[in-house]
């Protein structure tokens, strides 16, 4: 399932702006010389190079008039002359993240500070943008679409119709959770027009949760949840002018029932780009639309038989926008359909693709297109999926013409690394948009994380004392192994082993299992703690427990399509018999696993993974701790189960033979099932399937069901210390540790 692994969810909370700068990332400067950030409760401008600091807003600037507390920004944004700051605070969690808040406008050469959105519900604004001018701002609010003059706080509302159930300018449930889509509207480059998705969810079936705390009698939490097999929400864009607020409905072939608007952006003044994608999501459709009449045309398409890549920049995030090189003439593209995942320049009328990244490799993440030096920068690893390092290309074939230093020089090697391949782990950049300087984090395994700020393309220290090579330290303590296992079924699978302290291979250990095993992510990549149990209350290591992760087929590692769509109407076979049959394996291969003690746990997808190799590998598991687990895959949502799975009304038998609860009846050992019942994600209704099978096969098992709390389980006073109480306790009842 698209089901966050949790260790993300209680470290990375964070919201998806286009154009507001964010606690925790590099607030690039608009021309990528300088960064902005937090200081002392405002605003200062750091240069990388020398790290001279120039104050832009004062803390007391960000305290509204009569008040005593300065605003504290959640993101802000400046104007396209930076005169004014828009300020995001007071927010508020949307589903996953904290979209929902209040908006200030600073004007910094007046000094003024007020509130945008007078006579609006507070705490209700979404997405607030500045027009290109500078002059508006445009926001979300109660579903409904409005701009404000800043000058004068006029404020227009631009839709009318939003409701629950109809929805302007942002998304309902899934579209966010599995498309990462939240921001829904778009300015036009010269500010006159809004483009903007409309969600219809009124025919959408709610789940209903219910809050059964917060007050005598329960209160009903409806939640328009469409389950796999149930139609789309059918989703149109519209076009609204700013003057008139007339709005125009893109023509879009198709039934908007059956097919999906996951991209969209503004491809001249008067046209749209948009991505298409049918129910099934085995066909993408490019399509520009002309806003003036409505009318649109496909003109660049791709088919798989399992499943189109999404194409997003961070699938947690927001999709990237609409990468335009050549002065418009062409842009970059993302696709699988060569059986690896590679960036493509395709022409802008989609009759001309050049392959950039050519090879038996995957690419991840485009982390920059410096047109100026002629590179695109990108995440890879061509030799060892378990790391990533930085790669860059030529945008244009044959030599390349240095603007610059307008000289032709020949091209470096296709692809070429950036990174230094001494460092073996876990490269991230973050890159300025005029490619000219980047920071850059390592780790792995036995290497804590360290950073350093770069320059490129020469890709040397700012600083060489503070460099990654000057200042990482191999940590001697650390006893974790990478490998590879083979199973009987020829398939090569990547492992880790973290071993006890004071290890003794003469000895037998319990061991503990960590999975997830789905299409959302991975638990093998050779980075720092990913190893470490974050739900252990202790010392695990200490306490005398192996802990093992295997990387099974269809996860997203860099292995190719073949790799990662071998799950295709098999998840909750393929991936629990890699995982088995690997874990099998190692047994065999190392006389110091305990056969008699081993335990397996997961979150989410790796609950539901953890229910299957309990039920159905009993010989091997005698242990199990599942959290918000997915027991019946019919209960999911349609996005990410018809992605994976197709439809149930085609293949309703892949669906059953893929649920945890078909294989109840043979449980054998020992199980601590978890779950929240305010779970909007995976649903409370899992749970108590689960239960009631159980109960039915004479199953005796533990059951903690947590109060209104949500997937990742976190709400409440004493949760996190509670649920990892109940884990290690648990654990060690039926996993004792120590080495015999």
């Amino acid at each position: 399932m698209k089901l966050r692994i949790i260790k993300i969810i209680l470290v990375v909370l964070f919201i998806s702006q286009a154009g507001l700068a964010q606690r925790g990332r590099i607030n690039w400067t608009e021309d990528g010389n300088a960064y902005t950030k937090i200081k002392d409760g405002g605003i200062v401008k750091v240069d990388p190079k020398t790290e001279a600091e120039v104050v832009l807003v004062r803390q007391e600037q960000l305290t509204p008039s009569g008040g005593s507390k300065a605003l504290v920004p959640q993101s802000y944004a400046f104007n396209n002359n930076n005169t004014k700051l828009l300020i995001f605070t007071n927010t508020a969690r949307v589903w996953r993240y904290n979209t929902r808040g209040d908006y200030w406008i600073l004007d910094i050469i007046a000094n003024k500070l007020k509130q945008l959105g007078k006579g609006l519900p507070a705490q209700s604004l979404m997405f607030a943008k500045f027009s290109p001018d500078g002059r508006r701002v445009a926001y979300v609010s109660e579903h409904n679409l409005y701009v404000e003059e800043i000058s004068t706080g006029n404020i227009n509302k631009l839709t009318r119709d939003g409701s629950r159930k109809v929805i302007n300018g942002t998304f309902d449930w899934v579209y966010e959770e599995e498309f990462g889509c939240r921001d829904g509207f778009r300015w036009s480059p010269d500010g006159s027009k809004i483009a903007f998705w409309q969600v219809d969810a009124s025919k959408i079936r709610d789940y209903y949760m219910l809050n059964t705390t917060d007050s005598n009698y329960s209160q009903v939490i409806p939640v328009e949840y469409p389950k796999v097999g149930e139609s789309p929400s059918p989703t149109k864009i519209g076009v609204v002018s700013i003057d008139n607020g007339y709005i125009r409905w893109m023509d879009i072939e198709g039934d908007p029932a059956q097919n999906y608007l996951p991209r969209m952006a503004w491809a001249g003044l008067n046209e749209l780009i948009i991505q298409q994608l049918d129910r099934k999501q085995q066909e993408s459709k490019l399509k520009y639309c002309n806003v003036t009449d409505g009318s649109s045309r496909t003109f660049w398409a791709e088919n798989s038989e399992a499943w189109v890549d999404l194409n997003s920049a961070d699938i947690f995030g927001e999709p990237g926008g609409w990468q335009w090189v050549n002065k418009g003439l062409d842009f970059i593209w993302v696709s699988e359909k060569d059986g690896w995942r590679h960036i493509y320049k395709i022409s802008r009328d989609g009759k001309t693709e050049t392959l950039l990244t050519k090879g038996n490799y995957d690419i991840g993440e485009i982390k920059c297109v410096d047109e100026a030096n002629n590179y695109i920068y990108f995440t890879a690893s061509p030799k060892n999926a378990t790391q990533s390092y930085l790669y860059r290309v030529n945008i244009e074939k044959g030599n390349i013409l240095q603007k610059v230093k307008k000289i032709v020089s020949k091209p470096k090697a296709d692809p070429e690394m950036v990174s230094d391949s001494t460092q073996k782990g876990v490269h991230d950049y973050s890159i300025s948009p005029n490619g000219k300087y980047a920071t850059h984090a390592f780790s792995s395994h036995n290497i804590p994380r360290v950073s350093e700020w770069l320059t490129l393309p020469d890709n040397k220290p700012i600083n060489p004392a503070k460099s990654i090579a000057a200042t990482m330290k191999v940590d001697d303590k650390v006893d974790i192994e990478y490998l590879q296992v083979t199973t009987e079924d020829n398939i090569t699978l990547d492992a880790w082993i973290n071993k006890p302290k004071n290890f003794d291979p003469s000895k037998k250990y319990p061991v503990v299992l960590y999975v997830y095993g789905e299409p959302a992510s991975s638990t093998v990549m050779d980075r720092w703690g990913g190893q470490n149990n974050f739900l252990y209350k202790g010392d695990m290591r200490g306490d005398g427990y192996i802990q093992v992760a295997i990387d099974n087929r269809g996860t997203p590692m860099l292995k190719g399509a073949a790799w990662r769509k071998a799950i295709y109407r098999k998840v909750g076979n393929v991936n629990i018999r890699d995982m088995a049959l690997g874990f099998k394996k190692l047994q065999e291969q190392f006389s110091y696993f305990d056969k008699d003690r081993v335990a397996v746990w997961g979150w989410s997808g790796g609950g539901s993974s953890t229910l299957h190799l309990l039920f159905r590998y009993p010989e091997i598991f005698q242990t199990g701790i599942s959290i918000a687990a997915v027991a019946n895959q019919l209960f999911y949502d349609n996005i990410y189960q018809e992605r994976y799975m197709g439809l149930p009304q085609e293949n309703l038998e892949d669906f059953v033979n893929g649920s945890p609860v078909t294989y109840a009846k043979n449980l054998k050992g020992n199980l601590l099932y978890i779950h929240g019942t305010g779970d909007d994600n995976v649903h409370f209704s899992n749970a108590e399937l689960l239960v009631n099978e159980l109960i039915k096969q004479g199953k005796q098992f533990q059951y903690m069901p947590y109060p209104n709390r949500s997937h990742g389980i976190s709400e409440g006073a004493g949760t996190f210390e509670h649920l990892s109480t109940l884990y290690t306790n648990y654990l060690k009842a039926h996993c004792p540790p120590g080495a015999r």
